[in-house]
């Protein structure tokens, strides 16, 4: 069972691709997350990113992308037109598949801890992961901007964190919490009179009588009136809605709409709304639109489709590397389905605890296996450019082609290890878990041996290269470890599903 948590942080600046790419970067470091979009404005001077994964790998994704901001990012010398209290503006997580809201509430609290403590960042929890009645809303939090927390947060206790330290610095404070699908939205009107673009705005906004769930500022962006909004839930105030009443209000001082703009991602659903609303399909269902029946067949298909034809295209990669995490991943997913077929069974009451640690671990694991099918690739992709490369001459070629090679070396024994992992993982599953999938689990640790045998031929090959035989040599003796481990755990677990499922 795949969990899945979307994570939108806003970081205050838009105006340099370097840094706002940078923490991008930081961000999809982390195993198992993926970076689905990155929105910048420079009038605004605010980046947002969007990136989903596991909650685990969406949390280190999130703190990597935290710390990567507090790196660059001054306050005292930003400017911009949207509110703002610190470098990481805003971490919100979102609940998307198989994850509930108390989840993510532990998966802020976990990360606001260890921003708190590691970073020396202040951290104020939000929405849903309050602790507070009042930080519920955002905007009571950043109360008179980076500038007024500046000089309260050390002597105001309303401005105590819920993490680290009560004290001001450059990167400002970060808030971090659990909300619903926000759609941030902005409406451009034939003017530049920005005054007219907040009285607009103050009339649709929820605290000023306007609509429920939206908020919304007016700005001045590239010489045009913009009425800026966050559409909190579109279910209960769709965008059709928002969008007539801001035109209606636009055409009392004879303004209309020039463009409306979509900032981020947004879930299909909030647009079939509003098309089904203006087209008047009263009869629509969401059967009829094409991708959605695509994407219901595409779901039945258990054929790895893409990595197969990758692999087949009759390119380096990706190649033996990429095979042996796809096969301790497939392993790991064989552990987990085994733990789900056993959690909550009353014959297998006695390990619950147990089957619930490793169906977690299961999926850590998976993730960071799931990543190194391409990280491998990468690895060897890198070191064949060097070696292409003309320009690179004498001792820094040499070094570049050294350092190359060891990081070819080092993910396929990084996928040994997880694959250790797993095939012990499988070997606790076989012996006390549901025995009607026992032969699964059996099918997990063969998995997770081969990962590590061809794991192993990758290393072999790539020590030769080695001038550095010291680091040769720890690999050549780690990984005949590893093999001798998961020969002997692989035996136990044939000895264990024979004796369990009388074959």
């Amino acid at each position: 069972m795949q969990k899945v948590v979307e994570c939108v942080p806003n970081f205050s600046d838009g105006r340099r691709p370097d840094i706002y790419n940078a923490i991008a970067e930081a961000i999809k470091s982390a195993p198992g997350t993926h970076i689905l979009d990155i929105s910048a404005d420079a009038d605004h001077n605010r980046s947002v990113i969007t990136f989903v994964g596991s909650p685990e790998a969406v949390e280190e994704g999130a703190f990597r992308g935290i710390a990567e901001a507090a790196k660059w990012i001054d306050l005292d010398d930003h400017t911009g037109e949207h509110p703002r209290i610190g470098a990481t503006d805003v971490c919100p997580f979102i609940p998307i598949k198989n994850v509930s809201v108390d989840e993510c509430i532990a998966l802020a609290n976990r990360l606001g801890q260890r921003v708190g403590s590691d970073l020396g960042i202040a951290v104020y929890l939000y929405g849903a992961a309050a602790k507070r009645p009042d930080r519920v809303e955002l905007s009571t939090i950043r109360r008179g901007q980076y500038e007024l927390w500046r000089d309260e947060v050390a002597n105001n206790p309303n401005r105590t964190p819920d993490f680290g330290p009560a004290e001001a610095k450059s990167w400002g404070a970060t808030v971090i919490g659990v909300r619903p699908f926000l759609i941030a939205y902005n409406i451009y009107l034939n003017s530049d009179d920005v005054d007219l673009a907040n009285k607009i705005a103050k009339s649709v906004r929820f605290s000023s009588g306007g609509l429920r769930y939206v908020q919304a500022l007016g700005f001045l962006v590239d010489g045009q009136a913009q009425v800026s909004m966050n559409l909190t839930d579109f279910n209960k105030t769709p965008i059709h809605t928002l969008q007539e009443m801001v035109r209606t209000e636009a055409a009392r001082y004879g303004l209309s709409v020039v463009k409306s703009e979509l900032i981020g991602l947004a879930p299909q659903k909030a647009f079939l709304d509003s098309a089904q609303w203006y087209l008047q399909l009263d009869e629509f269902d969401e059967d009829q639109v094409l991708e959605n029946r695509m994407a219901e067949e595409m779901e039945k298909d258990f054929t790895p489709l893409a990595i197969l034809e990758k692999t087949a295209a009759g390119t380096p990669t990706p190649g033996g590397g990429s095979a042996a995490a796809v096969a301790g991943a497939l392993g790991a997913a064989l552990v987990q389905m085994v733990s789900e077929l056993t959690v909550g069974r009353k014959k297998y009451l006695e390990f619950e605890e147990e089957a619930q640690a490793i169906l977690q671990e299961a999926e850590t694991i998976r993730t960071k296996l799931a990543s190194a099918i391409t990280e491998d690739a990468k690895a060897f992709d890198q070191l064949m450019a060097i070696w292409r490369d003309k320009e690179l001459t004498g001792s820094e070629r040499d070094e570049r082609i050294e350092q190359a090679t060891i990081y070819a070396g080092e993910v396929p024994l990084g996928v040994a290890r997880l694959s250790l992992i797993v095939a012990k993982l499988a070997s606790r599953i076989v012996a006390s878990g549901n025995v009607n999938a026992i032969t699964d689990g059996a099918a997990a640790g063969i998995l997770a041996r081969s990962a590590i045998e061809i794991a192993a031929l990758n290393i072999r090959i790539n020590s030769k290269d080695l001038k550095n035989q010291e680091i040769a040599e720890n690999w050549l003796a780690e990984i005949q470890v590893l093999e001798a481990e998961v020969k002997a755990t692989a035996q136990l677990i044939s000895e264990n599903a024979a004796d369990r499922g009388n074959f």
